[in-house]
């Protein structure tokens, strides 16, 4: 044991901090009314959304785009596809306006966007962005003046323009052309180089050719989507050091449940530590039954996590064991979790900074203590043999003991009350609401 290194730390040692290193990208705004939703410049990581509704079913798919900006997407996606998609367009608008949803929508165009564009204004004037996906705008000569078309009436409109490419599909005449470019070199490159390669130049050239034609370089939004962790994030870091266009940023195809979720944060997490991506959307399968809703909740969680926004209050539950035989902390856990969050849009406008409020639902005395007196406010729940007592801390310090068989309602009643005290307004019955 004598002979291993020995690496002490000095009480003036400087540990750095983890804290993302922001990429300076410039902003674009995408607007609706007088709702502006501003991207990249500084501006917060934008979460946004995508519905899995048949846009022509322009009821259903405004009730959709509701529940999404409601659950917290800042922007929400639709298929665009045919010309009665098109026309459905501004009755969706309409209807959501009805409803007093500013959310911003984004039409998803590829093979015919032109065509619906161009032949159907008052679709391109409901939408705040287009998308276009450069690999399947045209082929041959009709590539350049497709792209073009669409370009021109996001210049004439004044709309914000996601220049998406995907692996999946992929310009098959750059890509060819650059593969056989790279057989004749020498000491040829992997095809996987030049799959990045091309994905690159499809974004970067697209982009440029986009200003030429017209679009001012802040309506511009870039994404090159993979459906690879490590692949992704060789793309973007690739992309980041060759652009300032502010970034759309996503895996694409992530899956469904667990592996959408894991994989999407896997990819997510490492760029947005290292500064990379203005907004995300996690691209997840639902599982039947699954809200569409549920791709925002990850997205939330995947920025809250790393601490670039706060959406929610926060709820730390210890994961049990055997001293925690009982399932009364799993249950008031997931209680006060729902309830923080079917309350956050009513919240967010009576009780400013909520947002930011740490809660901890404990189960035994191990640790139970310690991480409530670090939340705002905490209750230790009794383990397995421990005295039927639940001690509750409030701003680190222990406030009361709660004992019996009601012990759940009494803490939420006691998350409520400390909620409207801390965040309530301030007035003359709450002077320090927000001290």
């Amino acid at each position: 044991m004598n002979d291993l290194p020995q690496t002490p730390i000095a009480l003036d040692d400087f540990i750095e901090p983890a804290v993302p290193a922001p990429h300076r990208t410039r902003q674009a705004k995408v607007v609706w009314g007088s709702r502006v939703v501003t991207v990249g410049g500084g501006a917060p990581v934008r979460v946004q959304a995508m519905t899995n509704t048949d846009t022509v079913d322009a009821i259903g798919t405004a009730i959709q785009v509701k529940e999404l900006s409601v659950a917290g997407s800042e922007m929400v996606r639709i298929t665009v596809n045919t010309p009665e998609a098109a026309a459905a367009v501004p009755y969706i608008r309409d209807q959501l306006d009805r409803m007093g949803i500013d959310v911003p929508l984004i039409g998803d165009f590829h093979y015919n966007g032109h065509r619906l564009l161009s032949d159907h204004p008052a679709c391109a004037k409901a939408l705040s962005k287009y998308r276009i996906n450069p690999g399947n705008v045209g082929k041959g000569d009709k590539h350049d003046k497709q792209f073009a078309q669409m370009v021109e009436v996001a210049a004439k409109y004044d709309k914000a323009v996601r220049i998406g490419v995907n692996w999946g599909s992929l310009d098959q005449e750059l890509l060819t052309g650059m593969m056989d470019a790279n057989a004749k070199l020498a000491e040829p490159f992997e095809p996987q180089q030049i799959m990045y390669r091309a994905i690159l130049t499809s974004a970067i050239q697209s982009a440029r050719r986009a200003e030429a034609i017209g679009l001012r370089g802040d309506q511009i939004i870039l994404s090159c989507k993979m459906s690879g962790v490590q692949d992704l994030i060789s793309v973007y870091r690739a992309l980041a050091k060759r652009c300032d266009y502010a970034l759309h940023l996503g895996l694409t195809e992530a899956g469904m449940g667990t592996k959408g979720t894991v994989a999407s944060t896997a990819a997510l997490g490492v760029l947005l530590q290292e500064g990379i991506g203005d907004t995300i959307r996690v691209s997840l399968t639902p599982q039947p039954g699954e809200a569409r809703t549920q791709e925002v909740v990850v997205a939330l969680e995947i920025l809250q996590s790393l601490g670039l926004r706060s959406f929610n209050p926060s709820v730390t539950a210890c994961p049990g064991c055997g001293r925690t035989t009982s399932t009364t902390f799993q249950e008031l856990a997931k209680q006060i979790d729902d309830f923080l969050r079917a309350q956050m849009p009513v919240w967010k406008l009576r009780y400013p900074g909520v947002e930011k409020m740490k809660v901890a639902v404990m189960g035994c005395i191990v640790n139970g203590p310690g991480e409530s007196k670090h939340a705002d406010i905490g209750i230790s729940l009794p383990g397995t043999g421990e005295a039927p007592a639940a001690p509750v801390f409030i701003n680190g310090e222990k406030a009361l003991t709660l004992r019996g068989d009601n012990i759940a309602a009494e803490f939420h009643a006691l998350v409520e009350r400390y909620i409207d005290k801390r965040f309530g307004a301030t007035t003359a019955e709450h002077p320090t609401a927000h001290a």
